[in-house]
């Protein structure tokens, strides 16, 4: 590791506003355009997530993070790109992440026996990740808040790399957020997002098997997006619906189209984040009783906030 190893996030910052910022120096090219299923109105570049991208390899690469989790960000990060641009078959992309999974499972000597279900966790996290980046600013304040409690955690338990990239990778989504944040002048797209969400679950596996917190922490740091996306595909799946496509149906979608306006709902949401985020940071100190007790709490508390909007539509 550097001897400067914190600079890494103001770096990360830097790095990920210039290159969004660049980004959109050619906003005519690249548009998403407003369909039937958009919660947007008027043609909005995308591509965003690029800076994030490219800023969390320079900070991982700076602070000695393994090449070959770098490589993995950096594979499905151009396969998203394509995918952007061209509409890959959604079977390749599923190959490709499960793929990346077992790659991280290798890399931390996960035993075999625990390789599929942790395949399956960091692919459902990868995907629902993407599934929800569809609304202004909601993906850059999942990242701030999510891996904010990662590099909290890390740190507590002293390892001080992973720490230090989860921070920087914090600082990647705020710069990103100064142009997503509601009303957004760029979408993170898919290059931005399956990344992410693949971190999420990456690590948040990492620090499970290294001990640096209980398998519940990273459920509960990305609470909202978990819930949101595991109970809708669970609404679509049993309504017969194929569960890969876009659509509507998602809570913060619904709240857009209850009035709330991405703004507002952005504002509800980020609250829920750090909220979340603050509270599985200071359950780590608390015995493990009060663990069990508080994680299912806030979950289903979560989950009352999801079902009361639902009946309101």
């Amino acid at each position: 590791m550097t001897d400067n190893p914190w600079l890494a996030v103001p770096v990360s910052f830097a790095l990920s506003w210039a290159i969004v910022r660049l980004r959109l120096r050619f906003a005519d090219r690249g548009l998403d355009r407003p369909n039937h299923r958009s919660l947007h109105e008027r043609p909005t570049p995308h591509g965003g997530g690029l800076g994030i991208v490219l800023a969390l390899l320079a900070a991982g690469a700076w602070l000695g993070v393994s090449n070959l989790l770098l490589a993995m960000v950096l594979g499905l990060a151009l396969l998203s790109l394509a995918d952007d641009l061209r509409h890959l078959p959604f079977w390749l992309r599923l190959a490709v992440h499960l793929v990346a999974a077992a790659v991280l499972c290798h890399l931390i000597a996960l035993p075999v026996v625990w390789w599929l279900p942790a395949m399956l966790a960091i692919g459902w996290m990868t995907n629902l990740y993407n599934f929800m980046d569809g609304a202004d600013g909601l993906a850059g304040s999942q990242g701030v808040a999510g891996f904010a409690a990662y590099a909290a955690g890390f740190a507590m338990a002293g390892d001080s790399t992973q720490a230090t990239w989860c921070a920087a990778v914090v600082a990647a989504c705020a710069g990103f957020l100064c142009f997503n944040w509601p009303p957004a002048r760029i979408f993170m797209g898919d290059v931005g997002s399956v990344p992410l969400g693949f971190l999420a679950g990456g690590l948040g596996l990492v620090g499970i098997w290294q001990g640096a917190w209980p398998a519940w922490f990273p459920v509960l740091a990305f609470a909202p997006f978990v819930l949101d996306a595991s109970a809708t595909l669970a609404r679509r799946a049993l309504a017969g619906k194929r569960v890969w496509e876009a659509h509507r149906e998602h809570v913060y979608q619904r709240m857009v189209r209850m009035g709330y306006g991405h703004h507002g709902m952005t504002l509800r949401w980020a609250a829920l984040m750090v909220a979340g985020a603050v509270f599985a940071i200071g359950l780590l100190a608390l015995p493990a009783w009060v663990q069990w007790i508080a994680v299912p709490a806030w979950l289903t508390f979560l989950a009352w906030l999801g079902i009361r909007t639902i009946r309101k539509q």
